[in-house]
């Protein structure tokens, strides 16, 4: 464990280090958080404004009494003010409105100390021994199992204790300016009506990935933890946050098994049935996968969910799921996909039974990049794309029919008509030209006027 210096202990400090420094009162853990906050915290998603808003819409912790306004500052404190217990907290349908001050470590412990991996793991597991067990020369192409795979497993169940942090239905979480939650999971599963806004996130690091063989021709490593995973739920509003793996980027990561070591999942899945779910404003940072709308290609019950809509989205740098799509009726429309061409795989992920509406977005490629390569075909049949522009690497903006582009490079190609046409929006839709100014403006963390 390493150990974190507490409020208290900061004020000392600071009086041996800086001469003539005047002690002030540390934190106090009941603050409630500023009116202002507060008023902020119990906004609700505007009328129309995307999927979220159909039928009652989402209210979130609007309703709260002034005993669930909660301002919390650490691991522990959120775990109390979201019901007091990790492990039910899904369950509790109280209204309650939760406001971020500064940085919230998952890794955190209740006692103030920051956890590493080597705490979390079952004492029969270690890495070296992981590698040297089921490397493919000795091993062969098939999945782990045994003794050590086993302690592997234990090792993830211990780290979800920590790490994923459950959150019920009617609830608002919202941040203070530069709020941080890093190194956990927001787990919104079989949680309506829920609002999470002005946050940054970064590293929701999985200590023990899985190194799955047969995934593609050469094997691959999953990891397990996204940063908000949207499962069974319905009325989600995800707004004016930034996702980003902070000073642990993937491009960092060693190779193992001639693969990246993959310590990242996605930023925002959308999963398991969920549905009615509106992403705005949002900030993509410099990551691999990112959004993942419906989870198996097995048509069951997520026919007829997975009702997503995406709009002024900032998609920076980021390589694949921009989002990919199962089943779901997905509206995308005015979004910046500002792509660098180094391990870009694609943006939009066209896959079984999906309908993807794709309206005045505009694509900024860089080198290597072209307007063929924007769409992916993952067993789906149809996309339809409309108004969209493309910048492409060292051209000017200019109008591109997104499935010509892809049909013209790929056999066989998509069907130009998703068969519907979106009805909720909120505000007139801007024309792809200027989408790139409004959304590099105003997207992201620390963008409201708080």
């Amino acid at each position: 464990m390493r150990p974190r210096l507490t409020g208290a202990a900061l004020v000392a400090l600071s009086l041996v280090l800086v001469p003539g420094a005047v002690a002030t009162a540390a934190p106090d853990p009941t603050a409630s958080p500023p009116r202002w906050a507060e008023a902020f915290a119990r906004q609700t998603l505007p009328p129309g404004d995307g999927w979220a808003a159909d039928g009652v819409g989402t209210t979130g912790g609007a309703a709260a009494t002034a005993d669930q306004v909660h301002l919390v500052r650490t691991r522990a404190e959120l775990v109390r003010a979201l019901g007091g217990d990790n492990a039910t907290n899904k369950s509790n349908d109280t209204p309650k409105v939760i406001v971020v001050d500064g940085t919230v470590d998952g890794f955190e412990a209740d006692d103030g100390t920051l956890l590493d991996c080597t705490d979390l793991a079952d004492p029969a597991y270690s890495l070296p021994a992981y590698l040297t067990a089921y490397d493919p020369a000795v091993w062969g192409r098939i999945p782990p199992s045994g003794a050590l795979e086993a302690a592997r497993v234990r090792s993830v169940s211990r780290q979800t204790r920590q790490t994923q942090i459950n959150v019920g239905p009617n609830t608002t979480i919202v941040g203070l300016p530069a709020a941080r939650l890093t190194g956990l999971t927001l787990m919104i599963d079989g949680a309506d009506n829920v609002i999470v806004r002005n946050l940054t996130f970064d590293d929701a690091r999985d200590c023990f990935p899985a190194w799955s063989p047969t995934d593609g021709d050469t094997g691959n490593w999953n990891s397990q933890y996204d940063q908000i995973s949207v499962r069974r739920s319905e009325h989600v509003w995800v707004d004016h946050n930034t996702f980003t793996d902070g000073d642990n980027p993937d491009s960092a990561q060693p190779v193992h098994f001639g693969r990246p070591y993959q310590v990242h999942d996605g930023s925002l899945d959308i999963t398991h049935t969920a549905s009615l779910v509106t992403a705005s404003w949002n900030r993509f940072v410099g990551r691999d996968k990112l959004m993942l709308i419906g989870s198996s290609n097995t048509v069951g019950p997520d026919v007829g969910r997975l009702r997503v809509t995406l709009h002024h989205n900032l998609f920076d740098r980021v390589l694949q799921r921009l989002p990919r799509v199962r089943f779901g009726q997905v509206d995308v429309y005015n979004n910046w996909y500002r792509l660098a061409g180094e391990g870009f795989a694609y943006a939009i992920g066209v896959g079984v039974q999906s309908a993807v509406y794709a309206e005045n977005n505009h694509f900024t490629l860089g080198a290597g990049i072209t307007a063929g390569d924007l769409l992916y075909d993952w067993g789906g049949t149809a996309v339809t794309t409309r108004g969209n522009w493309v910048r492409a690497h060292g051209g000017l903006p200019r109008p591109v029919d997104l499935v010509a582009a892809y049909n013209a490079a790929h056999d066989p190609g998509l069907d130009s008509d998703a068969g519907w046409t979106p009805r909720l929006r909120a505000g007139a839709v801007l024309p792809a030209p200027t989408v790139p100014l409004v959304v590099g403006a105003l997207a992201g963390a620390d963008r409201l006027p708080l």
